[in-house]
């Protein structure tokens, strides 16, 4: 967990980027992605380690953890963040709305998606935070 910790507290997105390559397995009976119509539809990603299977714990990293196991989703067909269109954010934490926005704008640069953030209950694996993303998949 400490190699985690330090990896996405890396002070660039690009070296965030360049540590991180692989995607966790779906925890359940259906797949992570599913292309139709030019659209590519990404199941929610949890704050899961790939290497570890193991779930981030620090609100902010795991932000940062989901949504590098959506980009690393979306190398796998050669596509990157500018083709995300829209993401869905689910929270447990709805009042760390500023740590979203933040950790956002850092991993987006100046190109955002669509998003909409919606606080729920409970996730699985009792994560505090699980994205999931339509992607253009045409261009």
């Amino acid at each position: 967990m400490k190699v985690l910790t330090i990896e996405l507290s890396l002070k660039t997105r690009e070296e965030r980027r360049k540590k991180m390559n692989r995607v966790p397995q779906p925890i359940g009976p259906y797949s992570n992605k599913r292309n139709g119509n030019g659209l590519l539809f990404l199941s929610g990603q949890l704050p899961v380690d790939p290497t570890t299977g193991e779930l981030v714990e620090d609100f902010e990293d795991a932000c940062y953890r989901s949504l590098q196991n959506i980009e690393n989703i979306l190398k796998e067909d050669r596509l990157t963040i500018d083709s995300i269109l829209k993401l869905t954010v689910l929270t447990t934490e709805i009042d760390k709305f500023d740590i979203i926005n933040k950790v956002f704008k850092d991993f987006f640069g100046d190109i955002f998606p669509a998003r909409s953030v919606f606080e729920v209950s409970r996730l699985p694996k009792n994560a505090s935070i699980e994205i999931e993303a339509i992607v253009d998949f045409k261009n």
